[in-house]
């Protein structure tokens, strides 16, 4: 997380080294309040705690932004949820949260292709919500596609809009710890010194090692935060989002598979508001641009479906995306993320059902993601806390997702 946000590049960086591997923002500085431990567990009460120290540093070290890669199942409403309401002192006090989505994007063990996986507390609606990309192993973006483990929203209980944005998670160089023993368990993820130095060594790099993971996606934002508070130090948490989101890249094919290479498992995802948000992380395009926005940035709601199993996203006209904002919806989202590719956010048309461009047998007709009993239903999914996987601006982080 740390290399991601903030790594300056100096162990890959000479005559030696053909490629340099430097964080987003380098010249950030962190603060690491630890709440994991070295299995990546922790427990609510030690991520608050740390949270709140945050916010308690906040004017002493100029803390901005909060990095939360990680995450636990969604128990109960975010509004009752004492992290998620941790999260929003956080946001309330200036301080922007990033959380990770999760990687439960193939999790079908109730019958919703992945959707609503969403965890906590990336289901609030303030936090900037990050999923996953792969890059593909090109320097383009045009032929990046989304991890097909990437979580999907809705978020249980609330129906919050999730993810926000997606930005590259997959196989994503960056530090390892002197101490670590991540290359010892997991030899397969090593960086060879031959892959970034000149010497043809064929020994394995004690300096980075590759990792996966919505984990991995979110330091990305949280770094092109740090950017935008270092080159406007004045920007509220809500207009950071807003902007990240408004800029973000919404070029995207309508679907894509991935085979899981020790399974054969071939898994489809499509690239709807619940998997996309509003778009690919651009960092150039966000710095380029000065629009501001006086309202919330909060993610909105999704209605649950009508009796055709048709489903809307709610307007909301105190927020940013509400029809009567300055940007309006379609800044923000685009077209190509609702029905046939030009339905308005709150049109008469629904952002999908059995009318939608994938027709009837796609995964969100009625009888599958969109069922009472998954989604839709009063409770969630139980399970256990686990781990996920710019100047004068600090960024507190915490673990993986």
């Amino acid at each position: 997380m740390a290399g991601i946000i903030a790594g300056n590049g100096v162990s890959s960086t000479g005559s030696n080294f053909f490629l340099t591997f430097r964080g987003l923002a380098p010249n950030a500085n962190l603060i690491n309040l630890r709440v994991l431990n070295q299995r990546g567990r922790g427990t609510d009460s030690g991520v608050i705690a740390a949270i709140q120290e945050a916010i308690q540093l906040k004017s002493k070290y100029n803390i901005r932004v909060i990095n939360l890669s990680l995450g636990r199942p969604v128990f109960e409403s975010y509004t009752v949820d004492p992290l998620c309401q941790a999260v929003e002192q956080a946001w309330n006090a200036g301080i922007v949260v990033v959380v990770a989505a999760g990687n439960q994007g193939r999790d079908n063990s109730h019958g919703t292709q992945g959707y609503a996986t969403i965890q906590a507390p990336g289901n609030d609606p303030l936090a900037i919500t990050v999923g996953a990309m792969k890059s593909m192993g090109t320097p383009s973006r045009a032929d990046d596609l989304i991890a097909s483990y990437s979580s999907k929203g809705p978020t249980l209980i609330d129906h919050i809009v999730k993810p926000d944005l997606v930005a590259p998670g997959n196989r994503v160089v960056s530090l390892l710890a002197s101490t670590a023993q991540l290359q010892n368990k997991y030899h397969n993820n090593a960086v060879p010194l031959a892959a970034y130095e000149n010497t043809g060594s064929g020994a394995l790099s004690n300096e980075y090692y590759i990792e996966s993971g919505t984990s991995m996606a979110a330091p990305m934002v949280s770094g092109a935060a740090a950017l935008l508070l270092q080159q406007n130090p004045n920007l509220t948490p809500d207009q950071v989002k807003a902007r990240l989101m408004k800029t973000a890249t919404k070029d995207f094919p309508a679907s894509s598979t991935a085979t899981d290479p020790t399974t054969g498992v071939i898994y489809t995802s499509q690239y709807d508001i619940f998997t996309v948000g509003a778009g690919y992380l651009d960092v150039w395009a966000a710095l380029n641009n000065s629009d501001l926005t006086t309202l919330s940035a909060a993610s909105p709601t999704a209605g649950a479906p009508d009796s055709n199993g048709n489903v809307y996203i709610i307007n909301s006209q105190s927020a940013v995306w509400g029809s009567s904002a300055v940007w309006g919806s379609s800044a923000v989202w685009g077209s190509s993320v609702w029905v046939n590719g030009s339905c308005a956010v709150w049109g008469s048309s629904a952002v999908w059902g059995s009318s939608a461009v994938w027709g009837d047998s796609a995964v969100w007709v009625s009888s599958a993601v969109w069922g009472s009993s998954a989604v839709w239903g009063d409770s969630a999914v139980s399970g256990s806390t686990t781990q996920d996987g710019a100047e004068s601006v600090s960024i507190a982080i915490y673990g993986e997702n």
